[in-house]
């Protein structure tokens, strides 16, 4: 299991099969997956979360792919998103997804902040590729507040077929030193 990530509002730990109902409940929702890469099933099948976090995340789990259940520290049994690191990027090396119901307070930028610092300082990444839909500005927000810097337009296929586009953005492990110096 990754390390246990703590941060003033949130516990991020590795999910297990235990979070499957949360992960299902926050991610069955085609509000959180329409900016998601295509290889996404919409309609989420009922079973989605139990498979996905068996069959894919758990056999995955620390070996250079590190997946994080997101936990409020007020309400530390259910799982409301999700901060995904690995390190052969295609192009990227970290994904994210938080429960429609949490969105616009600050939780994923808060998680990920964590998450870089753990994967710069502890796990030796030089520099973290990161995307998303040309479109979504939650996403891009995220990204644009940790100071990655946008260096592609490539096209892309969503669960929506109305974004065409991925946005490609990079982060070297000097500029997120520099930018934690100074936040």
């Amino acid at each position: 299991m990754p390390k246990t990530l703590t941060t003033d509002r949130l516990i991020l730990r590795g999910v297990t099969a235990a979070d499957a109902p949360a992960y299902q409940k926050y991610f069955n929702d085609y509000e959180v997956i329409r900016q998601l890469g295509h290889h996404v099933p919409w309609p989420y099948p009922e079973n989605g979360a139990a498979d996905f976090i068996q069959n894919v995340i758990l056999p995955e789990q620390d070996n250079d792919k590190w997946v994080w259940a997101i936990f409020l520290k007020t309400y530390p049994t259910e799982a409301i998103g999700a901060v995904d690191l690995w390190r052969k990027g295609s192009p990227e090396n970290r994904g994210f997804w938080l429960g429609r119901p949490f969105w616009g307070q600050g939780l994923m930028t808060e998680a990920v902040t964590i998450v870089m610092d753990y994967a710069f300082d502890e796990l030796g990444f030089e520099t973290l590729i990161f995307s998303n839909a040309k479109g979504n500005i939650g996403s891009r927000r995220v990204k644009e507040k940790t100071g990655a810097k946008l260096i592609d337009v490539q096209p892309g296929k969503m669960v929506d077929p109305i974004y065409t586009e991925v946005e490609i953005w990079e982060l070297h492990k000097y500029e997120w030193q520099a930018y934690r110096q100074n936040s």
